[in-house]
């Protein structure tokens, strides 16, 4: 299953940090970062799922 958010379509993203050593940037490696997905049913009585951000969104509405 695609990790995916369902209401907003949100994908992973590629970080790296670089950290500073004796006054030179040491780059560590890539890593991907994905969104917090959880499964969530929706109105329609449908469970898909969502990032933590549209469960927020959809507990206000």
């Amino acid at each position: 299953m695609a990790k995916i958010c369902a209401i907003c379509e949100k994908t992973s993203v590629m970080v790296w940090h670089r950290k500073k050593l004796r006054g030179r940037y040491n780059p560590t490696i890539k890593r991907r970062k994905y969104p917090n997905l959880q499964w969530v049913r929706l109105a329609s009585g449908k469970r898909v799922r969502a990032c933590a951000k549209c469960i927020k969104a959809l507990a206000k509405v």
